[in-house]
């Protein structure tokens, strides 16, 4: 699953990618960013928004770095990604409330992330957002050095 997340917006839309697809950088350029990302994030957010991605293998691939540097207004280097998502705090929230019983199939799996994305509270988004910017303060006064054991 791809979900993008721009509840600030009022918007907030979830992308399933079927069991068994192998997510590539050819996969993820042509069936993700092209057809739903890109256009949904431009149509939220206008002409201006950052693009940065954690250096998962499909994100890195060559093609993706060269559409994403001419596709977005404003482009974070793959140097400067983090190596993975920093959004734990919302799926922590979403794991412990799609979990709670025995998911019976992938259906049913869609539909209890579609209601706990739906039911998700403001709140825990603005808490993630501001551990992020936590995050990204921290990491500036350690000038880009290793900062994990001062949070």
């Amino acid at each position: 699953m791809v979900s993008v997340c721009l509840s600030k917006l009022g918007y907030t839309s979830l992308i399933f990618v079927n069991p068994g697809v192998k997510v590539n950088g050819a996969y993820y350029h042509n069936v993700l960013l092209l057809q739903p990302l890109i256009p949904t994030i431009r149509q939220v957010s206008g002409e201006f928004f950052i693009c940065q991605q954690d250096s998962a293998p499909a994100h890195r691939a060559r093609e993706m770095i060269s559409l994403l540097e001419r596709e977005t207004p404003a482009f974070i280097l793959p140097d400067l990604w983090p190596p993975n998502s920093r959004d734990y705090k919302i799926w922590g929230v979403m794991q412990q409330c799609v979990y709670q019983t025995k998911v019976q199939d992938v259906n049913d799996l869609k539909r209890r992330l579609v209601n706990v994305w739906a039911d998700m509270q403001q709140s825990v988004i603005d808490d993630a957002i501001d551990q992020w910017q936590k995050h990204l303060h921290t990491c500036v006064r350690a000038r880009g050095g290793h900062f994990e054991h001062v949070l």
